[in-house]
């Protein structure tokens, strides 16, 4: 067995191997970027080698200066996690030429099974039923364009390299499949370095199944059930679970075999996912997507169903030790589920947010698993993925399962950094999840009624209460004249402040002490309220109710959380109008978050109409058309190609009075 293993990643990924590596009395070592010189893993490990910059291409992923990390400290095997170089046969290769064991498969298996193209060929020979398309390699876009026509509309356009969404596109208008096919290249280009494409029929209302599997070296396989993944937005999984609420023990016994089948097929060795489709009109069918040749995200609800730890099984595999059980032992017992916490803004259409972890509260108890990679202080950028922990239930069964995950996840707090908690916990209550009525389209179809962009009267008053308790414990005691109680000769004032969460505004009058006050929301009837700060806890009383609010603030920005939700409040200036500044004059259209330009589509002079493509911002390796929102003339064009940007930078300026959206 290794005695020293380097873990070549990040965040909650990092972190969770790191774990498992000390659980076998393994030492474990890690690399970091300039960004995350202060990250949780540096910590966590046992020695912690520095790879280069923020950019992940010179560093994270960057094969030689993993290889000389892992044999600065001596490490015998490398762990790749997932993302970055976990699927690359580059890695793989240089670890076998270095004499340092690969924790994965062989780099002919990465390399199978990283192509779409030949993985459907190779799993079609060996009886593994797959999606009907075109793929073969090397298709031009005029090929796309007449496989597409012979398939029918709708098609999907799939990235040949990679995974995670990016670079798919659902094409259902002939009219609109050059451009989606000139966007998917470009994305897969950024995120993988390969723009091959293949395009497949779309099937409607489709499952997202997937099968875990584990290959030793000897080429003994067995497969560790299903999860469902089909609660997917943009291609990008949020919620999983297993076992699949759909599968009969047939069906999964069928899934389970052409999994392995799947895997055999290319010489896997390690633990490995095979992905399946089953189309929602025909659940007895079930198609090939593609196999992850790594661990999964998702990998701790089948650790919580089977009693295995996927991580310490790599590491055997990986030390040539041959499986420890056959698969009749392998057993599902009650259901897990798990949630992903991102840094992304539902509510502005899930745009990736940023900023410095300011509180943070995780679950714990009994049958609650917390895989996270931040802590007090992180600073949460836009280099990498977006995603910064997992909260995972397991229940005797899917109804427990998700009344325990749904009160984890009202006990998480993340201020600080716009997530999607509010968002998960609404989504767990959806009666087509309640009744596992699920398909890969749900979220979209029902994104109004999970997204709350409302600003609750309550939150107003916390952050408003919140802000002034901690401005009264600063000023001396007995400085009256120094206090905010509006405190004169007679009585106390009223106050007023106006508070801006998005692009809400809310007038909040105070007369008093925040222990003692008078409280009134945009014009509403005065009701006593009171407000006591300990530390990062809100003890919030308001119409004879008190809740405990979680609290924080930087410098321009005071943050509060209740039951998984938080919103973050800007004190907006007398000057402005309620309903933002005045209009007129030159109108900037934003960037919607911080990223890379990576396209421009106008020039100064051009007419444009609503809707027009202006530019197109990369963050978290997605691409974002910024759009015009009303006919006009281009009068500037304020960057180029390549060009980094912050959030709310002006991209281009229109006529009066406009503004940009994304889409």
């Amino acid at each position: 067995m290794f005695t020293t293993v380097l873990v070549a990643n990040r965040g909650e990924i990092a972190v969770r191997v790191i774990r498992t590596l000390r659980a076998m009395g393994i030492r474990s070592a890690t690399v970091f970027s300039d960004a995350d010189a202060h990250a949780r893993h540096v910590r966590e490990a046992d020695v912690a080698v520095r790879i280069g910059p923020a950019a992940a291409t010179r560093s994270y992923l960057d094969v030689d200066a993993v290889v000389a990390a892992a044999r600065s400290v001596g490490a015998e095997a490398i762990h790749p996690g997932y993302g970055f170089l976990s699927e690359r046969a580059e890695l793989a290769v240089a670890c076998d030429l270095a004499g340092i064991a690969f924790i994965g498969p062989p780099a002919e298996a990465i390399a199978a099974m990283g192509d779409k193209v030949r993985a459907k060929q190779l799993v079609e020979k060996a009886g593994v039923p797959v999606v009907p398309g075109r793929h073969e390699p090397g298709l031009t876009d005029d090929d796309l364009v007449e496989a597409a026509h012979q398939i029918g509309f709708p098609v999907l356009l799939k990235p040949s390299a990679g995974g995670g969404g990016k670079g798919m596109r659902r094409v259902a208008d002939p009219a609109d499949l050059a451009d989606a096919i000139g966007a998917a290249r470009r994305e897969a280009r950024s995120a993988f370095g390969d723009d091959t494409m293949l395009v497949e029929r779309w099937v409607d209302r489709p499952r997202h199944i997937e099968i875990q599997v584990l290959v030793d070296s000897a080429g003994h396989a067995v497969h560790l059930g299903e999860r469902e993944c089909s609660l997917q937005r943009r291609h990008q999984k949020v919620v999983e679970e297993a076992p699949s609420p759909l599968l009969t023990p047939q069906r999964r016994e069928a899934m389970g075999a052409s999994a392995v089948q799947a895997a055999l097929s290319c010489g896997y060795v390690g633990a490995g996912t095979v992905e399946f489709i089953v189309p929602g009109d025909s659940p007895d069918e079930y198609f090939f997507m593609e196999m992850n040749t790594r661990l999964q995200v998702e990998h701790p609800v089948t650790e919580l169903v089977t009693g295995v730890d996927l991580v310490e099984e790599q590491v055997r595999c990986a030390a040539g030790l041959p499986l420890r059980f056959g698969q009749a032992d392998v057993r599902m017992t009650g259901h897990a589920v798990e949630a992903r916490v991102y840094a992304e803004d539902p509510a502005a259409d899930f745009l990736p947010s940023g900023g410095r972890v300011l509180a943070l509260a995780e679950p714990d108890g009994a049958h609650v698993r917390v895989d996270s990679g931040i802590e007090p202080g992180t600073v949460v950028g836009s280099d990498y993925d977006p995603m910064l922990a997992k909260v995972v239930a397991w229940g005797e069964d899917r109804a427990e399962a998700l009344q325990r995950l749904d009160h984890a996840l009202a006990r998480t707090v993340v201020l600080g950094v716009v997530t999607n908690l509010g968002f998960l916990r609404s989504l767990l209550a959806a009666p087509e999840v309640r009744s596992a009525e699920l398909d890969t389209g749900l979220i979209e179809r029902r994104l109004d009624d999970l997204v709350d962009r409302s600003t609750p009267r309550q939150a107003a008053v916390a952050a408003a209460l919140g802000h002034r308790a901690e401005r009264e414990a600063a000023v001396a005691a007995g400085d009256l004249f120094g206090t905010t109680t509006g405190w004169r000769v007679g009585e106390h004032a009223w106050t007023t402040t106006r508070l801006r969460q998005r692009d809400q505004q809310v007038e909040v009058r105070v007369r008093g002490a925040a222990s003692a006050a008078e409280v009134s929301v945009d014009g509403d009837d005065p009701t006593t309220a009171s407000a006591l700060l300990d530390g990062g806890s809100l003890h919030l009383t308001l119409g004879g109710m008190t809740q405990v609010w979680s609290y924080a603030r930087d410098d321009t920005t005071v943050w509060v959380g209740h039951d998984g939700h938080a919103w973050a409040f800007r004190e907006v200036p007398e000057v402005l109008q309620r309903k933002g500044s005045a209009a007129g004059g030159a109108g900037p259209v934003l960037a919607p978050m911080p990223g890379t330009v990576t396209l421009v589509h106008v020039t100064e002079g051009a007419t444009v109409t609503a809707g027009e493509p202006l530019a197109a911002v990369e963050a978290m390796k997605m691409e974002h058309v910024v759009r015009a929102p009303a006919d006009g003339v281009v009068e500037k064009v304020l960057v180029r190609p390549g060009q980094a940007v912050p959030i709310e930078a002006p991209l281009v300026v229109l006529g009066a009075g406009v503004t940009g959206e994304a889409s």
